[in-house]
């Protein structure tokens, strides 16, 4: 199933993601790491494949839309371990 978010809220996913999440997902997957990268906007297509993102121009850095959510599924999950791990502190 497709979702839609923002270009800007996807880089802040991205963004907000601990050292090695890049990687983490990637072998989670089973994908080159620079699949994953393109993804969230990178552009390495001789290293990663397209993974079914499709850009829209518009407010907020534009409308991206996902074909397969399961990298930002992933992504997201790891934020909420992140914010789990922060409360117990």
């Amino acid at each position: 199933m497709s979702m839609t978010i923002s270009f800007n809220e996807l880089r802040r996913i991205k963004n907000s993601l601990p050292d090695g999440s890049t990687h983490r997902i990637a072998d989670e997957l089973n994908l080159p790491v620079d699949t994953v990268r393109n993804y969230f906007g990178g552009h390495n297509y001789d290293f990663g494949g397209s993974v079914g993102v499709h850009l829209e121009p518009g407010a907020d850095g534009g409308i991206v839309v996902l074909d397969d959510p399961t990298i930002l599924e992933k992504a997201l999950l790891i934020l909420s371990e992140v914010r789990e791990l922060d409360s117990l502190k």
